[in-house]
């Protein structure tokens, strides 16, 4: 069995980007961006009020308050700044230009209005209540690097830079196949033996929110030919092939010979982790094949730990691992050495609470959890408020 490190260094060895697309900033949610955006114009683009109030040169302050000013003009958004001569003060609404000459804005709610007068009791500093043309961005300067994921603030300063469209890494095409006789669609009708398949609605979910675009493959029985042709058929036009059972070495665990009959190298099978042991790694001409165990919580985790950043190396993006974090341990949590481990909990602030339930069947678990506890695998566990290392689940 290969070490966790070692396994997932050899899933992300020799990865070849995938191509880019341009696409419009409404399909652009999630896509990780294959291009430097930098600033055509300064954001902002000129100096304006933050406040409503009245615009006014500071230096006009002179001697004791309270100080009386003409009121000249209206500074509007939208709208382009009006003349200013001083001594004057002109109205100004939030968002709108500041006008050439002024150099503070004061709050109305400080300002005492009479007529076209109005009257101030604190002198105003340069500068107070004015955003400056380029405070965020200067022209040229870099606003998102490549490999940036893009999320709804990333897609915002995307429209604040004036962008429509954007170049963006190709989704990954993840092929997923669920092999096994006791299978059939939730939802259809029971026969005796059989349970509904849970694993590809729950990996076909996982992939997209990684960027990819999954294609479910229909259900495979326990059989050499079958399995084969299936195979071959879910290779075709995927870069990623997600097999789901039959990695093992039962008399019908079928996928690993299948995969060799297809034409697959195989780099590794078993990984020294808890859940998902039996995990195979290879290749078919350029895609890539990830064979994941068929308990749902073996297949989920093993997803998230290595197909997720797989399929985010593809991509070129920035952070294809996940970001593990630190929280107190609320219960013991004990496990034999020999295998690292990774066991579901639930986060509750700096804290972390383990399910009971971890065994590899139980979907229950994977559907209440929000993290992952990692247990090194020489370790038997930790007591109760110990500080553990914790991967949140479906960050990751």
């Amino acid at each position: 069995m290969l070490d966790f490190d070692e396994a997932l260094k050899r899933v992300l060895a020799g990865v070849h980007p995938l191509g880019t697309e341009r696409v419009t900033l409404g399909e652009a949610q999630g896509r990780v961006l294959a291009e430097a955006l930098t600033a055509g114009e300064p954001i902002p683009a000129f100096d304006y009020s933050a406040m409503d109030g009245y615009a006014v040169a500071s230096g006009d302050f002179t001697g004791d308050a309270p100080w009386t000013l003409p009121v000249r003009g209206e500074s509007q958004t939208g709208h382009p700044a009006p003349g200013f001569k001083r001594p004057s003060a002109c109205r100004i609404f939030t968002g709108a230009p500041l006008p050439a000459g002024a150099d503070a804005v004061v709050m109305q709610e400080n300002v005492e209005r009479a007529g076209d007068d109005a009257r101030f009791s604190a002198p105003p500093s340069a500068g107070q209540h004015v955003r400056r043309a380029g405070e965020d961005l200067q022209r040229g300067a870099e606003a998102l690097a490549p490999g940036t994921r893009l999320g709804p603030g990333q897609l915002g300063l995307a429209a604040a830079l004036d962008r429509g469209e954007l170049l963006v890494a190709r989704r990954p095409q993840v092929g997923i196949l669920c092999t096994g006789d006791e299978l059939r669609p939730a939802g259809s009708a029971p026969r005796p033996g059989s349970i509904p398949e849970s694993n590809g609605i729950a990996l076909s979910a996982m992939v997209r929110a990684a960027g990819g675009t999954p294609h479910l493959a229909p259900l495979t029985r326990d059989d050499r030919q079958a399995t084969l042709r299936a195979l071959e058929q879910a290779i075709t036009g995927n870069d990623v092939l997600l097999t789901v059972g039959g990695v093992s070495v039962g008399e019908h665990d079928l996928v690993r010979p299948a995969l060799e009959a297809a034409g697959a190298k195989l780099d590794f099978w078993k990984v020294a982790i808890k859940p998902g042991k039996p995990l195979a790694h290879g290749s078919v001409g350029k895609t890539r094949v990830l064979g994941l165990p068929g308990n749902p919580v073996s297949a989920q985790v093993t997803f998230a730990l290595f197909g997720v950043p797989l399929l985010r190396a593809l991509q070129r993006d920035r952070h294809p691992l996940p970001r593990a974090g630190h929280a107190e341990l609320t219960d013991p949590l004990r496990q034999k050495p020999g295998r690292r481990g990774y066991y579901r909990a639930q986060l509750d602030g700096a804290r972390v609470i383990p399910l009971h339930n971890q065994a590899s069947g139980a979907p229950t678990s994977m559907a209440w959890a929000d993290a992952l506890v990692i247990v090194p695998a020489d370790s038997s566990g930790f007591d109760a408020g110990a500080t553990v290392e914790v991967l949140p689940l479906w960050a990751l």
